[in-house]
């Protein structure tokens, strides 16, 4: 057959049947039975055919307003309802407005309360019930301490496991943290390693002899406040963040809990009595002169940028302050490092002292009764401790003698005895409790009672260390 040309077409087409409207197109599968026509009617069906009424084809019948068959109390109520609904978005409204006025309320009290806010007064009368103004800044720092988390390079499979995942001018910006990306500059990434060697740092990595470093890892990092963020603060402030524990070298750092003096880590100290976790002060203080990273310890690292920071803005005229903040073993090194600063005197510039303060979350015992007198009386760096009332890791290590035991004890466990695990924890204590969270479930799982945000969510919603949940 040969093919037809556009011209051999007739000049019109005939009509293609016109397709069945949407009603017309009901069925009823019956198979194998044909199908029966569909015909609209208002009679009775019969056996043979298939019958619709009539208003079945008719949208405007079909979709019938229930409007006029709802009886005079139903309309009153559908009235009722409505209105009841437009006062619940009011009043909503108004809660909202209430908020705003009240968190605008607290920032303006910031610069006169900050020092407060620091622990001044070692945060008498605003645990139980809970500051609002103190909250917000826990949760803040909080979430510096959760950052070190969120941008830690996991991935077994990268060059840069145990690295950062961004650059530290675009870390806050990165994880999608506005606020943070708008009220600090990190200054410095800080890293750190351990005497203590493996056959390989990073074992579980594909990279193999390509990884980034074979025994360093990234730890935390120094941030100053912008010009924005210091005017609302009332002061300039240096922050400082640590990470928890994640590599394995970290994990054997935590298991070497007997106590060794700080002097004999470098650290200078006037008492000799003054010890801390041996595992801790290696992590801190260690350095591999064949690393770029770890050239030098995490130690001189920090201190040089602090340093730097309070130099530069103290001859300025400006206030400054040091907040250090860290979960787990984060908050270790934060009390290690917040000791460290006003020992060696890191913090002064230009004839004044910067005021240290640690924002600790799930913390252990740092070092012995003596480290605690030269922590808070002779130095007078405060530190907040949050745990949550459930957390082992925070009764940890000296969980036979600590600061809960009888003073003569304690003499006699480490000064007669030589005991190497004599703990005191130090600062002041917000104990929280994850089971009367009514958003938490309760857990078996340790890790859950350690977790950082669970934490933060504690923080968030414990009216005070004593009572039931706040409304939100």
């Amino acid at each position: 057959m040969a093919p037809l040309s556009c011209r051999d077409l007739p000049a019109r087409l005939p009509a293609l049947p016109r397709r069945a409207t949407a009603h017309a197109q009901l069925s009823f599968l019956r198979a194998p039975a044909p199908r029966r026509p569909l015909i609209t009617s208002t009679a009775s069906t019969s056996a043979g055919t298939l019958r619709l009424p009539l208003a079945a084809t008719r949208d405007e019948e079909v979709v019938a307003s229930p409007v006029g068959h709802l009886e005079p109390h139903d309309v009153a109520h559908g009235h009722q309802y409505r209105d009841d609904v437009q006062q619940e978005e009011e009043e909503e409204e108004d809660d909202d407005d209430a908020r705003r006025r009240g968190a605008r309320k607290q920032q303006e009290e910031l610069p006169a309360r900050w020092r407060e806010i620091h622990g001044r007064d070692d945060w008498a009368g605003l645990l139980d019930p809970m500051d609002p103004l103190l909250r917000s800044e826990l949760i803040r720092y909080g979430e510096l301490a959760q950052a070190c988390y969120d941008a830690f390079d996991y991935d077994p499979y990268s060059r840069y496991c145990g690295s950062c995942k961004y650059p530290r001018r675009e870390l806050f910006e990165r994880l999608g943290m506005a606020g943070a990306a708008r009220g600090y500059a990190v200054s410095r990434y800080l890293y750190a390693t351990s005497n203590f060697r493996f056959p390989a740092f990073f074992p579980q990595s594909r990279a193999g002899a390509k990884i980034w470093s074979q025994s360093a890892n990234w730890i935390g990092y120094v941030a100053v406040s912008t010009d924005e963020e210091s005017a609302r603060l009332g002061r300039r402030d240096v922050a400082i963040a640590w990470r928890g524990t994640v590599t394995r070298l970290e994990w054997v750092s935590d298991l070497m809990d007997f106590l060794r003096p700080v002097a004999a880590e470098g650290i200078p100290c006037p008492d000799p009595d003054v010890k801390v976790l041996a595992g801790f002060a290696d992590l801190y203080t260690d350095r591999d002169p064949t690393c770029r990273f770890c050239k030098y310890s995490a130690r001189e690292q920090v201190l040089t940028e602090v340093r730097r920071l309070v130099g530069r803005y103290a001859a300025r005229g400006e206030e400054v302050s040091i907040t250090v903040t860290g979960h787990s073993l984060g908050s270790a090194l934060a009390m290690l490092s917040a000791y460290d600063i006003a020992e060696s005197g890191a913090n002064v510039a230009a004839g004044q002292a910067a005021p240290v303060c640690v924002y600790s979350f799930a913390g252990p015992r740092v070092g012995n009764a003596a480290f605690r007198r030269r922590f808070e009386s002779e130095l007078g760096v405060k530190a907040l401790r949050v745990v949550n009332v459930h957390d082992n890791v925070t009764r940890m290590p000296g969980i036979l003698v600590n600061e809960g035991a009888p003073e003569a004890v304690r003499r006699v466990a480490e000064r007669l005895l030589r005991v190497p695990w004599c703990y005191s924890h130090v600062g002041v204590e917000l104990a929280l409790d994850h089971k009367r969270s009514p958003f938490l479930k309760d857990t078996l799982d340790p890790a859950c009672y350690h977790d950082l945000e669970a934490h933060l969510h504690l923080i968030d919603g414990a009216l005070s260390t004593s009572s039931c949940w706040r409304c939100p």
